[in-house]
């Protein structure tokens, strides 16, 4: 009697996911989607994914991250190690990772233009997922499905919908009622070029505090071609107007600090100048909701002081992608476990990056004068400013790394099943 064959186990079919706005954290949920095996739409609302900054830094996390995800990571950035120091030029914070780490992705972190991660993004995208000029006015749900109600009157019904729809998110709204944006009162302006001053040093990312003004300056690559991006960042009453000038102002910001900062900004064409405010909300308790879910500046928008808000939101879209392999996701209860084994240990990652940048605003920014000085003496002669930033980031960055090992191995024992 032959033996009775044991049963093949059920692969459930491919789910349907959609996600709003094509940003870093929606382009990278697209991919991880994808190579889960579901069917994926992106719907952007502009003509196409554009980027609302021009420059920007990549901690080695979120490399790793789009390298895995099919984008093309080579020569993406310039490597750069990343140093705190007074007006004076005293060191206060260094940022050192492992050697390994540096030559697996690198550098400490690389500096690139905005444009150019949308670019790669984009590039990597499978053809029929991203679709432009696409708004969606309201999103609803049930334990069957939610639908996208599109401005052309149109519904896309979804099995998850993940809302990467930036701070002023329609998702997060939809699932969590309106909550307040939280102004730092900061204003940062920032630009890039590609001459290069004498007294500029390759592979070095450098940030230096006045009493109430961040000037800061790093190596970029951009298409094959060296150069620096800057940023300068001063308190800002949010409802205070911005000079029309945004180059004479940050010439202004940067009278007294060091060179390369004054030389980088006169090379800067005006053009290549822009100015935002710095804006968060606080961390969301709970991210997921029934089927949606929301990530990236949706769930954690996050100050330019911590450095890592595409990280952290490029980081997002590829974890969630891995939660959903090999899930049924017409299952309303699976697609609560998976949204909510996605979000678990987000969470106190993200949080602490975001509250560190708004505690960093605060101090480097809003201390009374008086304080000024006493902060200034502690940051100059103790080692804690080292502790918090030089030896909690790479600590931080370590464990995502380890954490993107961790998924990979899960994410490859589910696509083995299918």
């Amino acid at each position: 009697m032959s033996p009775t064959p044991s049963p093949t186990p059920s692969v459930p079919a491919p789910g349907r996911v959609a996600i709003i706005g094509a940003g870093p954290a929606g382009m990278a949920a697209a991919l991880s989607v994808h190579q889960a095996g579901h069917q994926v739409t992106l719907f952007e609302r502009n003509s196409q994914a554009r980027p609302a900054g021009n420059i920007l830094n990549l901690w080695p996390a979120p490399i790793k991250a789009l390298g895995l995800l099919g984008v093309d990571i080579d020569d993406l950035g310039a490597p750069c190690e990343s140093i705190f120091r007074n007006l004076k030029g005293k060191q206060r914070v260094r940022v050192p990772l492992p050697e390994q780490v540096i030559r697996d992705y690198g550098g400490g972190f690389i500096g690139l233009l905005r444009p150019d991660l949308y670019e790669r993004l984009a590039a990597a995208l499978p053809e029929g997922v991203l679709h432009t000029e696409c708004r969606v006015e309201r999103i609803e749900q049930d334990t069957r499905s939610a639908r996208l109600h599109l401005a052309d009157g149109t519904v896309h019904e979804a099995d998850v919908v993940i809302g990467a729809d930036g701070i002023n998110s329609l998702t997060r709204r939809t699932i969590w009622g309106e909550t307040p944006i939280r102004p730092h009162n900061l204003q940062l302006y920032g630009g890039y070029t590609f001459e290069e001053p004498p007294t500029a040093t390759r592979g070095l990312c450098v940030l230096t505090h006045s009493r109430t003004v961040q000037g800061a300056w790093t190596s970029i690559r951009s298409k094959g071609r060296d150069g620096f991006q800057w940023w300068v960042l001063h308190a800002h009453p949010i409802d205070t107007p911005v000079p029309t000038d945004l180059h004479a102002a940050a010439t202004r910001l940067a009278v007294p600090f060091p060179d390369p900062l004054p030389s980088l900004i006169a090379a800067t064409d005006p053009q290549h100048v822009q100015s935002w405010p710095i804006r968060d909300r606080k961390p969301l308790k709970q991210w997921s909701r029934g089927r949606i879910t929301v990530i990236g500046d949706a769930a954690h928008p996050t100050s330019p002081y911590a450095a890592y808000g595409a990280g952290m939101a490029t980081e997002d879209g590829y974890f969630l992608g891995r939660r959903l392999a090999g899930r049924d996701l017409t299952d309303h209860t699976t697609v609560a476990e998976a949204l909510q084994a996605f979000e678990t240990p987000r969470k106190p990652h993200t949080s602490r990056q975001s509250q560190t940048a708004w505690a960093l605003g605060k101090v480097f920014h809003h201390a009374p004068a008086p304080l000024r000085l006493v902060r200034d003496a502690i940051f100059d002669r103790t080692p804690l400013l080292q502790k918090v930033v030089g030896e909690g980031t790479p600590g931080e960055i370590l464990k995502q790394l380890d954490e993107i090992d961790i998924a990979e191995q899960a994410f490859t024992a589910a696509r083995s099943q299918i």
